[in-house]
């Protein structure tokens, strides 16, 4: 058993106490902490900090050790590897690495000791890479590892120079894209032709690394052209070892001309013996993901949806026999949509995260039943439960984050409350002016339990303007969890009353809930903001209803257009961020037609009807409340035109408007000077229409 107590905060995190309301700046310079990384013995854990420079900006990423195994133990800085990143312990204890030899040079795989102390011992390079890697990850016998890179199909090996060769003949800078294949564009960046994220192994000695296998076969007429990790958000999860360390599993998309219409990720198992992988997953047409092999070497766990297509489908338990290839599937009653998948170290069961209601907790699946508990991990209320590993001897180290503190270090005994063992950023969030949350439930459209909170400072006694929060998604949730760019505790601390409404179409309340949005976009969500606002200040008569604005990004920047037609005389003003502004224009601008084509029941060809039916732009006559409109130049999913549509619109009709457009985000605001603006933007017009 191991006894931890909370660590106090190192010397590099401390920062003047202060009774004040937190405010963006403070946001954007608090150190947010990476996923834990665990011995495989479990008495070590390394973690990253990132902490910006309120006054430069200048982001300094740190690498921390914790000892778990003794009650005293604080957490202690590794030295020396500053500009190195992706780490994992290997089987031997020690630690593996990326980073550039110099300066401007790909990142190598280094290997080195690393002490209790923290100190880093003698590292020795593995790689000669001669491009960027995305990232590796090590076998559990720690002889082979794979790479993923973006490289050339034809390329069998990460150092492959085909892709450079290919235009040397090329005249003029464009690129050309055959209607064959797949993405051209894919959130943030536009597709460089015949290039996909790839997986290599290579045979790890002293001596470096050797025998390269693309782990997605032969470049033959049947190959699988595709990215894995699955692009743009996929990574480590994506790619897996077998236990014995002679196959890799890997999810990847097939890339062609039904790419950007399809979800159809697959599992495949590569034997890496130079042929094609297989597709374990081949007769299911719907999204196959996060390969997690157990312990014993006998199951893979993965996540999959039954309906093909539809990206926020429920993400269902399977277990794929490594000896035989049947697949079962497991807990089929229970009606969560999974989030992460990790093994119990008796290979017994499964704990995995699931949304539920207004949490992230963990869940405990047993596998000969299929019997599933909810863990109490934490004193109150989960909040938000992520990275989870289970150590040697049963117990759990997870983080977690809240609206009330960002993500920290736990440590769970016989599934017991979780002990907090680092103090990141948590001593100087208690030291802001304390918020609360209530947490509320009314009957929503259609008569249905639809969930809500209101975040207000704790110490006041003022009247406060409201602000409505709506979610993205749209099947999604505002839901008790820390956020870098919606921190509902910053928006709070200006003095104002966050409100928040789970509507129809959000995660957390069963599939059938989370469906229900489907081609009604504009309808029951619209009565559920309606009637949640409304109970809201019927709950809490310190929230100014008189003096309210609303504001959303990406669906929820959708319901600010339509709440412009549809709502027009509730709110002071609104915020949009991404919104969607004419449905037509936005079904042949995105990138991933997926996703309009299940939500409005076809392409637009098919289904012009719903596209019209909840298309803000043929309401602008009835617009008339002030707006600021946000946009990101680099945004694929909701092109920047959806933004100049709207303030367009604005603009005709003598509206008050303003208009952010950042040259260099996407679909978010990641930047932290960026997001600095981004703040005071917003709060500069919440004060314009709220407090005069």
């Amino acid at each position: 058993m191991i006894t931890p107590i909370i660590a106090a905060a190192t010397p590099a995190q401390a920062q003047p106490v202060t009774t004040a309301p937190m405010t963006a700046q403070d946001l954007i310079s608090l150190p947010r902490a990476g996923a834990p990384i665990v011995s495989p013995d479990g008495q070590r854990v390394l973690y990253t900090t990132r902490t910006v420079d309120p006054e430069s900006f200048e982001t300094t990423t740190s690498l921390w050790l914790l000892p778990v195994n003794s009650g005293r133990a604080k957490p202690v800085t590794v030295t020396g590897l500053e500009k190195a990143s992706s780490f994992a312990f290997g089987p031997d204890g020690d630690l593996y690495y990326l980073a550039p030899k110099a300066e401007d040079e790909p990142p190598q795989l280094w290997k080195a000791p690393l002490s209790a102390s923290g100190l880093v011992g003698k590292a020795r390079q593995l790689s000669t890479f001669t491009r960027d890697i995305g990232g590796f990850k090590l076998s559990p016998d720690g002889k082979k590892v794979a790479v993923w890179a973006e490289v050339a199909r034809d390329c069998d090996d990460v150092n492959c120079t085909a892709d450079d060769s290919a235009t040397d003949d090329k005249i003029g800078s464009g690129r050309l894209y055959d209607a064959s294949e797949g993405f051209v564009r894919h959130w943030d960046r536009w597709k460089k032709p015949g290039i996909f994220s790839r997986v290599f192994t290579y045979d790890v000695s002293d001596s470096g690394l050797s025998d390269p296998q693309a782990a997605d076969g032969p470049a033959d007429a049947e190959a699988l052209i595709g990215d894995t990790p699955i692009q743009p958000f996929g990574g480590a999860e994506d790619i897996a070892w077998a236990q014995d360390s002679q196959s890799l599993f890997f999810t990847a998309r097939q890339s062609d001309r039904m790419e950007p219409r399809s979800t159809n990720l697959d599992i495949y198992r590569a034997s890496l013996n130079g042929t094609a992988p297989t597709n374990i997953t081949a007769d299911n047409a719907a999204t196959d993901t996060l390969p997690t092999p157990s312990p014993d070497g006998k199951w893979l766990a993965y996540a999959a949806m039954e309906r093909p297509n539809y990206e926020a489908d429920r993400l269902g338990l399977r277990l794929y026999d490594m000896a035989s290839g049947e697949i079962f599937s497991l807990a089929q009653d229970w009606d969560r949509s999974v989030g992460s998948i990790t093994w119990s170290s008796d290979a017994k069961s499964l704990i995995v995260t699931a949304v539920d209601e207004l949490d992230q907790p963990a869940f405990r699946v047993e596998i000969a039943t299929g019997k599933v508990e909810q863990l109490d991990l934490i004193d109150g209320d989960e909040a938000h439960i992520s990275n989870i590993t289970s150590l040697p001897d049963g117990d759990l180290l997870f983080t977690q984050d809240s609206m009330q503190h960002s993500a920290e270090i736990y440590l769970s005994h016989d599934d017991g409350i979780g002990k907090r063992l680092t103090d990141i950023a948590y001593s100087q969030i208690e030291d802001f002016a304390p918020i609360t949350t209530e947490r509320f439930t009314f009957a929503g459209a259609g008569g249905d339990t639809v969930s809500g909170w209101i975040t207000k400072l704790a110490d006041s006694d003022a009247k406060m303007p409201a602000i409505l929060y709506v979610h993205g998604g749209p099947q999604g949730s505002f839901y008790d969890s820390w956020s870098t760019r919606w921190n509902a505790r910053t928006v709070a601390s200006q003095g104002y009353a966050v409100v928040a409404i789970d509507f129809h179409g959000s995660t957390g309340y069963g599939q059938d809930f989370t469906d229900s949005i489907n081609r009604d976009w504009g309808g029951k969500p619209l009565e559920d903001l309606q009637k949640g606002l409304a109970t809201a200040l019927k709950r809490d008569p310190q929230i100014d209803g008189s003096r309210a604005c609303a504001m959303g990004a990406s669906y929820g920047g959708f319901m600010m257009n339509w709440i412009e037609g549809q709502w027009p005389d509730r709110f002071n003003c609104l915020v949009q961020h991404d919104g969607l502004f004419d449905m037509r224009s936005f079904y042949y601008t995105t990138e991933e037609s997926w996703f309009p084509r299940w939500d409005f029941g076809g392409s637009y060809e098919d289904a012009k009807v719903t596209y019209e039916r909840w298309n803000p732009v043929n309401h602008v006559d009835k617009w008339k409340t002030p707006m600021l409109v946000i946009t990101g130049e680099k945004d694929f999913r909701v092109p920047y035109s959806q933004a100049l549509g709207a303030f367009t619109a604005l603009q005709e009709r003598d509206i008050p408007a303003k208009l952010l457009v950042f040259p260099d985000e996407n679909h978010w605001v990641l930047n932290p000077e960026n997001s600095l603006q981004w703040h005071e933007t917003v709060f500069d017009w919440l004060d314009q229409w709220l407090k005069p």
